[in-house]
């Protein structure tokens, strides 16, 4: 069993060390946008990405994940009618719905309330969203074939060049907010020109019509899902906007995106965790795998959400070239990163827990599950902003994973059960719940240690809690 889960680290951190440099090289446009653009200006990037979030989830409508399911197996024709079934489809809908986005750029800058003079940046959002869903199916393939050292070239590429555009565009030619869409549709051509080798090897003209059928049988439910997904990752700052204002949605947001360590640990874990149970589902064993990665994956995730809730405050207070990493102006939000860190946490264990559906072939269930995750976001949203501001914003996010997470474990534990280790989940959780406490509630007045010394110690009680507690005997 431990060799596989060894495996799934190995995976994991191949795609990881790609995945941190590429969010940590956008995360650094983060201070770069606080301190070049006013928060308004900013809230409105905001807004305009937080529709391309959704836009992308109608764009591929599901074929990733269907593609990843049907080529693995080979149920209908070869590789290159698996490959070229999919990726004709998307370039079909794609062309036909950034053209119509393209034409109607001023009714819809209009529809969501962006000023006029921005509704170019429209028109540059449609191709992004075209030519990012042109190299979704040749990014699958990489994955499904293990080539994952060219899949994080291109994808680190991308994002360096994406991260020079911004600086010279805003910097250089004093674009401002039209340099971020023109450096993210610059990126997003290159992404998809980099991948045409992988598009001539793969491609021909047959479109197989009965392995289209059970695509998008499988897929389809992937657009509520995944839009019920988004809701939940985004809605918030529309919300937040009409509840507040623009430079509210700026400074939530600049502290939500602190929240990209735990999300960066989930994503590094998703890329290697689909093939990984996939490749796993018929060892007799592999329902006490799943339950033993799930240990494992909550124990690190738990640390990080220690490690990262305890220095936050020294990080974005470090300066380079005489400027602060988050400007003075954006810290008044600091205190949502924790509950950020924990939405995300319980988004991977909705990770972790989505095996069974894959395993089972029942997405017909994911809508359902994220619907009621997206309901609770948006009611705790308009409840709590008003009591809470920004704090209940981040509440609305973590209640909603959490929710989509309780969902999944109940649905999946009738079609496909797993014994997990609930003991030991539970000494980590009492665990972490401890070592935060305590630092939170110790008056650093009555105790002759510099704060950095005394999380260290609270970082170390953290592992001392979980050993003694035998979550991980001292041989593993």
């Amino acid at each position: 069993m431990f060799p596989q889960i060894k495996q799934l680290g190995k995976e994991t951190a191949i795609y990881g060390v790609s995945t941190i440099i590429g969010r940590f090289l956008n995360f650094i446009l983060v201070p770069f946008y606080t301190n070049v653009l006013k928060p308004e200006q900013y809230g409105i990037v905001t807004t305009i990405y937080a529709y391309i979030a959704f836009l992308n989830i109608i764009y591929s409508y599901g074929m990733e994940s269907a593609y990843l399911r049907f080529a693995s197996s080979l149920e209908f024709g070869g590789k290159k009618e698996n490959f070229s079934t999919p990726f004709i489809s998307i370039f079909s809908t794609s062309l036909l719905f950034s053209i119509l986005i393209h034409l109607f750029s001023n009714e819809i800058a209009k529809l969501i309330d962006i000023p006029q003079k921005y509704a170019i940046c429209i028109k540059y959002s449609a191709w992004i969203l075209f030519f990012d869903a042109l190299s979704i199916i040749p990014l699958a393939y990489l994955r499904l074939e293990s080539k994952a050292l060219v899949f994080s070239t291109i994808k680190v590429v991308s994002i360096v060049v994406n991260v020079i555009f911004n600086i010279f565009l805003l910097l250089k030619l004093k674009l401002e907010i039209y340099g971020i869409f023109i450096s993210g549709l610059i990126s997003s051509c290159l992404t998809f020109g980099m991948l045409l080798p992988v598009v001539f090897q793969n491609f021909s003209f047959k479109f197989l019509k009965n392995l289209y059928i059970e695509l998008l049988k499988f897929g389809l439910p992937y657009i509520p899902s995944g839009l019920s997904a988004m809701i939940i990752q985004v809605i918030d700052r529309p919300i937040l906007k009409a509840l507040t204002n623009d430079m509210t949605v700026g400074i939530y947001q600049a502290n939500y995106r602190l929240g990209i360590f735990m999300m960066l640990f989930v994503s590094m874990f998703d890329y290697a965790w689909r093939p990984f149970f996939l490749k796993n589902a018929n060892r007799p064993d592999a329902k006490a795998l799943f339950s033993k990665v799930m240990t494992y994956f909550v124990l690190s995730a738990s640390f990080l959400f220690l490690l990262v809730s305890f220095f936050i405050d020294d990080f974005v207070k470090m300066k380079i070239l005489g400027k602060h990493i988050i400007h003075p102006d954006y810290w008044g939000g600091l205190g949502i990163v924790p509950i950020i860190l924990i939405g995300y946490l319980f988004n991977g264990i909705y990770v972790n827990l989505i095996a069974g559906i894959y395993i089972e072939k029942k997405t017909k269930y994911l809508p359902y599950i994220t619907g009621l995750g997206a309901v609770a976001n948006i009611i705790g949203n308009y409840t709590l902003i008003p009591i809470l501001g920004i704090y209940g914003s981040a509440w609305a996010t973590f209640i909603s994973y959490f929710v989509m997470a309780i969902s999944l474990f109940i649905i999946v534990q009738k079609i496909y059960p797993v014994k997990y280790e609930y003991a030991n989940l539970a000494k980590i959780g009492i665990s972490t719940l401890i070592c935060f406490a305590l630092y939170k509630l110790i008056n650093l007045s009555l105790i002759q240690l510099t704060p950095a010394i005394l999380k260290l110690i609270f970082l170390g009680l953290f592992f001392i809690l979980t050993l003694n507690l035998k979550v991980l005997s001292r041989g593993k």
